[in-house]
């Protein structure tokens, strides 16, 4: 059996599986989210290690042999050596408070070395500017850290460090790759980025392939000492977890937002379309790329219509209200609340709804919104392909919402392209535990877990082409509207 961890932005969880991916055990604790200033979003690492810990003692049992983390990836804290306490609260991904540094830093003509270098745009969504900013603000830390006291790292770097008792200092190249300081070309940390983010190299993490034998937990935590043997962020673990192994195999991952990558095998592309290029996982010697393209808003969009608008009862609603809807409603809605992300990256937009009548309906706005999350995959997808990315043959599906199989179906129409809904719906854990399994022998390699991994539906286009263009081309138009 094996335990996989799953450190999320608003949860720890922990879940074990045995090698035929079946779930024998799961615990989960929500942890508070902290809010210090307008844009700023923090979490306490030491309650993040507690509900760790202990959902992770909650799942484990005495057959558990190997343990895999996957973890929230651009969320970055600092820490004292000696004493393994952190200096401030982690600063987490949706953290905006570098937005001033890195529009500089883009002014200044920075963003294509960046870029070329790491993959990512220049963003505070990625982890080198609050770095910088820990370093420069925390009293005494650049000094800690010039005096070679101080440790950094993105959430699974402190979590194996806590597990094994202060021993190991590491991580892996899915995590590394989201810091903004690690060159994905090179495979190490970049010198040329740690310079222009004033980050010495010494409080970082060494970096490591995802199927590494990372350490060995203190015995004291589970009355034995288990094997740390996979780690990877959170979105790669999914990858991983659906078996998308081959080049222009992707997945779509519908939580809060939505976070879609297509395996693009060992050729890092560069996105002209303003996506992202990172490390898809490297397991042993192979090392595989992907382009990454992410929606800010999808299920929180279903959160706000049953919150806010008080148009469903609870999430599960959507799926019967989008079948009652009017086929021709004529809404749009562009659900940019929080800004749009890929490919427009266009933090100030906000949303809108067009073609409002006296005969919309509460359902017609609930499929409306529905139908723009599908939209916005069908935006994604299309910006992988002209980015050079392999069509894929299906896109597999994880997260709440895949569980609607009225989106599924619409996603799948949008698209043109089948969708898969997986057996096991816990896909990032499963990753994570995938990792630690090749790494101990309970899968052969990658291709063994790939094998075993099982399909619970597949979803294939229904709609005729005509009118998937008509609509698609409605959606188009209220983005142009929402960005003008």
């Amino acid at each position: 059996m094996i335990l996989a961890i799953d450190q999320g932005t608003t949860s720890s969880r922990a879940i074990r599986f045995a090698a035929d991916g079946t779930i024998l055990g799961v615990s989960q604790q929500e942890f508070p989210q902290l809010y210090p200033a307008n844009g700023w979003v923090e979490h306490d690492a030491e309650a993040i290690w507690a509900s760790t810990l202990e959902t992770a003692r909650a799942a484990m049992d005495e057959g558990v042999t190997a343990i895999g983390i996957t973890n929230q990836r651009e969320t970055i804290l600092i820490w004292d050596r000696a004493t393994g306490q952190p200096l401030h609260n982690a600063i987490v991904w949706q953290d905006r408070r570098t937005a001033e540094l890195c529009a500089a830093m883009k002014a200044d003509g920075m963003e294509p070395d960046v870029q070329a270098r790491t993959g990512l745009l220049l963003d505070p969504y990625f982890s080198g500017s609050k770095l910088k900013w820990l370093l420069d603000t925390v009293p005494g830390a650049r000094a800690m850290a010039e005096r070679g006291q101080l440790a950094a790292g993105t959430i699974d770097s402190f979590l194996l460090w806590r597990l094994t008792g202060g021993r190991v200092h590491a991580t892996d190249v899915t995590n590394a790759g989201r810091t903004m300081l690690f060159n994905i070309h090179a495979m190490d940390w970049d010198e040329e980025l740690l310079k222009l983010f004033a980050i010495p190299r010494s409080i970082l993490p060494a970096v490591h392939a995802n199927t590494h034998l990372f350490g060995e937990t203190v015995p004291a935590l589970f009355g034995r000492a288990i094997p740390i043997a996979g780690m990877a962020g959170d979105q790669q673990s999914a990858l991983i977890g659906q078996a998308c192994f081959k080049p222009g195999m992707g997945k779509s991952t519908y939580g809060t937002g939505c976070f879609m990558l297509v395996n693009t095998g060992a050729e890092a592309r560069t996105s002209t379309n303003r996506l992202l290029t990172t490390p898809a996982y490297r397991i042993g010697d192979e090392t595989a790329y992907a382009i990454e393209g992410s929606i800010f808003v999808a299920g929180a969009a279903i959160k706000w219509l049953r919150d806010k608008m008080g148009l469903v009862a609870s999430s599960e609603d959507s799926e019967a209200m989008a079948r009652a809807a009017n086929p021709d409603h004529g809404v749009t809605i562009v659900p940019a609340f929080v800004g749009l992300g890929a490919p427009w990256w266009e933090p100030e937009a906000r949303g809108l709804i067009t073609g409002l009548t006296l005969d919309t309906t509460a359902a017609d706005l609930v499929r409306a919104t529905l139908e723009a999350i599908a939209f916005q995959t069908r935006d994604l997808a299309e910006a992988m392909t002209r980015d050079g990315a392999p069509a894929p043959a299906a896109i597999r599906i994880d997260g709440g919402m895949s569980q609607n199989s009225w989106f599924v179906q619409f996603l799948a129409d949008t698209l043109g392209t089948p969708v898969e809904r997986p057996a096991s719906h816990e896909t990032t854990a499963l990753g994570a535990a995938a990792l630690a399994g090749i790494t101990t022998g309970i899968f052969a390699d990658a291709q063994d877990f790939a094998a075993r991994w099982q399909t619970q539906d597949r979803f294939t286009p229904a709609m005729e082409e005509g009118q998937r263009a008509r609509l698609y081309a409605g959606w188009g138009k209220a983005v142009e509207r929402t960005l003008a």
